[in-house]
């Protein structure tokens, strides 16, 4: 049975936006697993998250003050229908990205990596095999046209329709 996904990251609340728009909200009831890529700011999103997702797994980021960072791990780990997730909020600049995760997470560790930090969306695959994946901001665009999340289906050890999604605030 496949199992779909959303991938959100910095959501930055109350800071950068007063709440998460509909959209993320009915993306979350939706979605068989709900993995964010920290930069929460308040723990009060994160309860809400874990409240409504059906599965959840989430890492803190450098926003992230000391309540969320004694709840979520600075990098998680899960595997989903047969392929290793991993999760970590900030991979560094973009430039050499694909070797420093290949450092980091190669030698057959992570099949695809979650990130955020930078709220650039984000879709290569490391010379080792390693999907990267940011969404961007459902929140705060900063230099891209619109906010984003994305969506994923894990089927049989397989990643498939991985989708950007435009978020209205």
């Amino acid at each position: 049975m496949a199992t779909r996904l959303l991938l959100i990251s910095d959501t930055h609340l109350p800071a950068r936006a007063r709440r998460l728009p509909d959209a993320v909200w009915r993306a979350i009831d939706s979605a068989d697993m709900v993995i964010h890529a920290g930069d929460w700011v308040d723990a009060a999103t994160l309860d809400a998250i874990e409240g409504r997702a059906a599965r959840f797994l989430g890492v803190y980021g450098n926003n992230d003050g000391a309540e969320l960072r004694m709840r979520l791990p600075e990098v998680a780990r899960s595997e989903i229908d047969g392929l290793r997730f991993g999760v970590v909020h900030e991979t560094g600049a973009a430039t050499g990205r694909e070797g420093r995760m290949d450092a980091a997470y190669g030698d057959d560790e992570l099949d695809v990596l979650v990130f955020g930090h930078s709220h650039i969306p984000w879709d290569s695959t490391t010379p080792g095999g390693i999907r990267l994946l940011n969404p961007g901001s459902p929140t705060d665009r900063r230099r891209q046209p619109v906010c984003t999340m994305m969506t994923a289906v894990v089927d049989a050890g397989t990643l498939r329709d991985v989708e950007l999604v435009p978020v209205e605030r």
